[in-house]
């Protein structure tokens, strides 16, 4: 798995991660965004959003 350098201030609530393109291509490989089962479903995704099937919400746990 690619190592990836993530770097945190001290009393700050933000993570910066830098990543090359090589580095992103290996992640990418990794978590699997170049299946075919990952694409169709990222355009069947895009697809409800454009037609208005989404709600915001404010945290995840309103999914359950």
């Amino acid at each position: 798995m690619p190592t990836l350098a993530i770097v945190q201030k001290p009393k700050v609530r933000k993570i910066r991660v830098d990543i090359n393109l090589d580095q992103w291509e290996r992640l990418a490989d990794v978590f699997g965004f170049y299946r075919s089962s990952f694409l169709k479903t990222l355009t069947q995704s895009l697809k409800e959003s454009k037609s208005g099937k989404v709600r915001k919400i404010k945290s995840l746990k309103e999914l359950r």
